[in-house]
């Protein structure tokens, strides 16, 4: 009899076509910023500039702000723990990036591969001893699994 009941989720389609677009954002994004900031003058001149300038600093900084939320909750829980990790494997799913997993489970991964090592292994265990072991590509979620210890003894009598 297995020490171990394991549950793994399957892994994306195409995990690599998830990577590639994570890669041409990195990309896009910038460049589509400057594009903004360049038809801007030439459409509306220096108050053009200003107006889309603001409202890329706005972004930035709303991005920034969700971070330092994230990391700030993360910061006062134990590192690897999730108050179900049933819960947690129920609601995950391939392509979330690593921030939104810390901000689902409120704290941060026990590390379980070596340090800038591609892909990235972390582990949340729960009060029970079940854990859910999470593999991230390029910052994003490419498979997990629910590893749950099987219970020998019976439930006990009311």
């Amino acid at each position: 009899m297995p020490a171990r009941l394991r549950i793994p989720h399957k892994q994306a389609a195409c995990g690599a076509c998830e990577n590639r677009a994570m890669n041409y954002q990195k990309i896009f994004v910038p460049v589509a910023g400057i594009a903004a900031v360049a038809l801007a003058y030439r459409q509306y001149g220096w108050p053009g500039v200003a107006a889309v300038a603001t409202g890329l600093v706005m972004w930035l900084l709303l991005h920034l702000t969700r971070m330092m939320t994230v990391l700030k909750r993360a910061a006062n829980r134990p590192i690897g723990y999730v108050g179900s990790a049933v819960m947690l494997n129920a609601k995950l799913k391939p392509g979330l990036n690593l921030m939104h997993v810390i901000a689902m489970t409120r704290a941060l991964g026990q590390r379980q591969s070596e340090k800038d090592a591609q892909p990235e292994v972390f582990r949340w265990t729960d009060g029970t001893d079940s854990h859910v072991t999470c593999t991230f590509v390029g910052g994003k979620l490419a498979q997990h699994a629910l590893f749950r210890p099987l219970d020998g003894a019976a439930p006990p009598a009311p």
